[in-house]
């Protein structure tokens, strides 16, 4: 045993190694002699691919835009008391909804009550004066008429109406003032919408406006606001000017606001806000849209999606979204098209894809194809995972064949 370890390793090792060495590469010319004659006869053997294909055409197709939005109240309306007075009565719940001309307050009413009848016995003592100053200028006019007056007393009767007429416009203007002071112990909501919490308790003195009594907020139409950045505002407006995409008319783009769970609120909206500046730390605009919200389901603060609808791309090529490929290097689609040989084949073709869109020319969910295609192409849009190489022979599927004779 010793004797046959020595050898294995002194003289027979450099052995042993040489013949590894030999077969190794035995082996690997076999297998590489093999691949090379499995890819010779493989088009030759292999059945045509069978697969389903899109003619290419120009198409005007609705161009959509979806960005994370926040959503905040049309109004933030704060509830001051225009009078100062004792507040007496809370009249809503914290939190509720309410409507326009809805009482929130009331305060102490007896005071301004008072001044308001001091103001009525006023006016109609003012206009008491009145007519007597009319009545004594109608029965000295005709006196100065057979001069038995002077004119300076006519004058003096005439000046007396004057002043009382004043008076009684006077004491109207009062009047009016009181009543509206009256009115204001009676704290109304200018808008409908959500209350807040009440800031002043009852039985609390309010010396007026500069007292903060709530807050209330009005949800219907709510405001979202979002941002668009600089880029694509570039693209959409050199687009535009070649006219490969129609804009909304002075940027009224119509708004649908998609939720968290994926769902979309039921009312739609419009872009009403443009801002012309650019954030130089996010590089976007601001706009913001006004959205109908009856049911009151959407809330201020909360976080959705917007998507900008109105927009038309002109002469465009889409494709189902399953037929556009990567290869590592970019996107690419199949072509079928005829080899230097006359054989039907599968080519890649390399794309630059756009936007994606839905529900167009019987399409659920497609590829908007800005480059690589042309009016005719036979793009491939099913069975593509049966092409196992580029240039792999194929035939259209049994279900396309009417079509295809057609075209």
């Amino acid at each position: 045993m010793s004797t046959f370890r020595f050898m294995l390793n002194g003289q027979l090792k450099p052995f042993f190694s040489r013949l590894l060495l030999v077969s190794s590469s035995v082996l690997l010319a076999t297998a590489l002699t093999g691949c090379e004659q499995a890819q010779q006869s493989a088009p030759k053997g292999m059945q045509p691919a069978a697969v389903s294909v899109m003619s290419m055409t120009t198409q005007s197709v609705p161009f959509s835009i979806e960005l994370p939005a926040t959503l905040s109240g049309a109004k933030e309306v704060e509830i001051r008391a225009q009078v100062s007075g004792i507040l007496q009565t809370r009249n809503f719940s914290e939190g509720d909804k309410v409507t326009a001309g809805q009482s929130l307050f009331s305060l102490d009413a007896k005071t301004y009550a008072a001044e308001m009848a001091k103001s009525k016995a006023d006016l109609n003592a003012a206009t008491v004066r009145l007519e007597q100053a009319q009545r004594e200028v109608n029965r000295i006019r005709p006196l100065r008429e057979k001069n038995s007056i002077s004119q300076r007393e006519l004058d003096n009767a005439i000046s007396s109406a004057d002043i009382n007429l004043a008076d009684v416009k006077s004491m109207q203007a009062d009047l009016e003032q009181a009543k509206l002071r009256l009115d204001y112990t009676k704290v109304i909501s200018p808008v409908t919408g959500i209350v807040g919490r009440e800031l002043v308790s009852e039985g609390t003195y309010v010396s007026g406006p500069e007292v903060l009594l709530t807050q209330l907020t009005q949800i219907d139409p709510i405001r979202v606001r979002f941002g668009l950045s600089e880029r694509e505002q570039l693209q959409m407006r050199n687009d535009e000017a070649a006219g490969l995409l129609t804009l909304p008319e002075e940027g009224h783009w119509n708004t649908r606001i998609k939720l968290f769970d994926g769902s979309l609120h039921p009312q739609v909206g419009q872009v009403n806000f443009s801002d012309i500046r650019i954030n130089s730390q996010t590089g976007t605009s601001e706009l913001q849209a006004i959205t109908p919200n009856p049911n009151f389901s959407l809330r201020p603060g909360q976080f959705v999606r917007i998507i900008l609808e109105g927009a038309v791309r002109e002469n465009a090529y889409v494709v189902p979204q399953r037929a556009v490929l990567d290869n590592g290097l970019g996107k690419f689609v199949y072509v079928m098209a005829k080899n230097d040989k006359g054989v039907t084949v599968a080519l890649p073709a390399p794309v630059v894809v756009g936007e994606w869109v839905t529900e167009v020319a019987g399409i659920e969910n497609g590829w908007i194809i800005r480059e690589g295609l042309k009016t005719g192409d036979q793009v491939i849009i099913d069975g593509m995972a049966r092409i196992f190489f580029p240039g792999m022979p194929i035939r259209l599927a049994d279900d396309q064949l009417p079509s295809a004779a057609q075209q």
